[in-house]
């Protein structure tokens, strides 16, 4: 049995967000690699941790807020003493830089950032913005490494800072599972897809202001003007009731499907006749890569950050301004009219395994990156 000391995890398990999902697929892929991991949780109410069959233990440390996990997090790295702990989500990279002085260790330190932060705040007020930079400003350079999701996510996040940061490294997310094949080959569970001659674009995420459906909509009601087809929305979250009623007023409710959250989403990426990503900002968009990396033709918005770097400025996929129903509605027929090599979208997501991935990662948590 090995006595190394293990690699830690830290993050909030609160919702059904992409980043809560990466890290339970870094943590198995890193367990390959060096064995003792583990995952410390502000809170465990997360649907993948319902879903997802866990590889290596979980410990909770049963706060409320990600701040008042603190002094136990604390506690954990004097008594535990790990490797290297890997935060994720901005207020966990906070309090873990915190922790680490609290408990005076010399614990390494690696913050992971999974969005645009400047475009996230940009419909913030005032108060809120400075309440989300100035931490991040002072927190952040503390940090052993940080690990950005995307180069224009790296770029931001120097932009806010305000000078370089010699720690930050760009890395790809862990996407593609050894699994994400036989996963797609289950049955997908909706009559619209035994339909060959309608077929069915597919959107995927939170229904939150960030994933911007409304302009996906109104898209898709220009695209059934021109031909026959249908609509599903893999998802939950705040604007469900919204979207449903847009979708009446735009008079395309009855081929537009809300699923809500669907454990096992890749079946319906698999067989979509395009899938669309409508968001106004990412970090690197995981939905994405997953349809790529199953051969689906795909249209993004060239939002910050990760489309243009993943669809490589547009020539592997279309790329589409921001809130632009027209722009996206024609792409999408294009994508249906002239799908493109399945093959070269499966070769622009190659980096996004997940062995590849943790490997990479594990290098930055030893201290051999950057």
């Amino acid at each position: 049995m090995s006595t190394q000391p293990p690699l830690t995890l830290f993050l909030n398990f609160s919702g059904q967000g992409g980043v809560e999902r990466m890290m339970l697929h870094l943590a198995k892929g890193l367990r390959d690699l060096y064995g003792g991991v583990e995952i410390v949780a502000v809170k465990t109410r997360s649907r993948y941790l319902q879903t997802e069959t866990l590889s290596v233990p979980l410990r909770s440390l049963g706060a409320r807020h990600t701040l008042q996990s603190l002094p136990r997090l604390a506690l954990y790295l004097r008594t535990t003493r790990p490797a290297a702990l890997l935060a994720a989500k901005d207020r966990a990279n906070q309090v873990a830089v915190m922790a680490r002085a609290l408990a005076k260790t010399d614990t390494r330190i690696v913050l992971r950032l999974g969005t645009t932060i400047s475009a996230a705040m940009r419909h913030k007020s005032r108060w809120h913005k400075a309440a989300w930079a100035l931490p991040i400003r002072y927190f952040y350079p503390k940090a052993d490494a940080i690990v950005a999701v995307s180069q224009g996510v790296a770029h931001d996040l120097q932009g806010l800072v305000g000078r370089p940061l010699d720690s930050l490294i760009v890395l790809p997310n862990p996407v593609i599972t050894p699994h994400l094949n036989e996963q797609a080959a289950q049955p997908v569970g909706h009559p619209w897809f035994d339909d060959e001659n309608t077929p069915v674009v597919v959107g995927m995420g939170r229904l939150t202001t960030q994933k911007d459906f409304p302009t996906l909509l109104h898209a898709f009601q220009k695209v059934r003007t021109a031909r026959p087809c249908r609509l599903i929305l893999l998802g939950d979250g705040s604007h469900r009731r919204s979207l449903e009623t847009m979708a009446q007023e735009l008079g395309i409710a009855r081929d537009v499907f809300l699923a809500g959250f669907v454990p096992n989403p890749y079946p319906y990426l698999k067989k979509a006749a395009v899938f669309v990503l409508s968001s106004i900002w990412e970090g690197s968009p995981n939905a994405l890569t997953e349809a790529m990396a199953l051969g689906t033709p795909v249209v993004a918005t060239d939002c910050p950050s990760g489309p243009r770097e993943i669809l490589q400025d547009g020539t592997v996929a279309p790329l589409v301004p921001m809130r632009d129903p027209e722009a996206m509605a024609q792409a999408i027929l294009d994508m249906l009219d002239h799908p493109p090599d399945k093959e070269r979208l499966r070769q622009a997501v190659e980096p996004y395994t997940v062995e590849n991935s943790a490997r990479l990662y594990l290098k930055v948590l030893l201290g051999e990156l950057p």
